[in-house]
């Protein structure tokens, strides 16, 4: 039988339709660009590791410091993490900053703490507790791992600056509380609405958004 997490998805008809029937904004992107692409990882540690090397930094800089990282490793596992030096780091382009918080989360990894195959068993506050409470990973990178990984259907991702963007743009709204509130309007599918609007920023740009 199918695992039911692998063809669990953020774009389905009903979410479509609800946010097209709702938000003229919404239903204009989807008949400019069409549906999103479906941006779903895997949930493991390659997949973390990736969020954690694209915060605050450009989609195609993030995937460049992966590859370089993946290519040194002969094994990419936090126990390989853990034995490379400052220097190693470096040299996969990895900051300081960086190399710390993927040492963090590889030491919860190995110590126990952190399970990331057990994570789909869990609520979604306690997935995002657990994550949080590692060094390195605050809401924006939880936000993005349950988007991209659980498939959460109502993630509103307010770090976001190309989702906060997007939004002040389209809706004239300026403030963080402007914008959660008109948030609420696409619940229950908050996911799929951000999926859009990544589309629009993204397609209005020519760019490709990195898997």
């Amino acid at each position: 039988m199918p695992n039911p997490n692998d063809i669990k998805t953020i774009i389905t008809p009903e979410a479509v339709i609800y946010l097209s029937a709702t938000d003229k904004h919404m239903k204009r992107i989807h008949g400019l660009y069409g549906l999103p692409p479906d941006w779903k990882r895997p949930a493991n540690f390659v997949s973390l590791v990736k969020i954690i090397l694209g915060q605050q930094i450009s989609l195609a800089s993030a995937e460049a410091h992966f590859r370089k990282l993946n290519a040194y490793l002969h094994e990419f596992s936090p126990k390989k993490i853990l034995k490379l030096s400052d220097d190693e780091m470096r040299m996969c382009q990895i900051s300081r900053q960086k190399a710390s918080y993927l040492r963090a989360l590889s030491q919860t990894i190995v110590d126990g703490f952190l399970s990331i195959d057990k994570l789909s068993g869990l609520e979604e506050t306690e997935i995002r507790e657990k994550l949080t409470s590692i060094k390195g990973i605050g809401q924006w990178t939880a936000d993005v791992f349950l988007l991209f990984c659980m498939q959460s259907e109502d993630i509103f991702p307010i770090g976001d600056v190309a989702v906060v963007n997007t939004v002040k743009k389209l809706y004239n709204v300026k403030t963080r509380e402007e914008i959660i509130s008109l948030s609420e309007v696409w619940k229950p599918y908050r996911s799929l609405a951000t999926y859009f609007l990544w589309h629009h920023y993204l397609s209005e740009k020519g760019q490709v958004f990195l898997p």
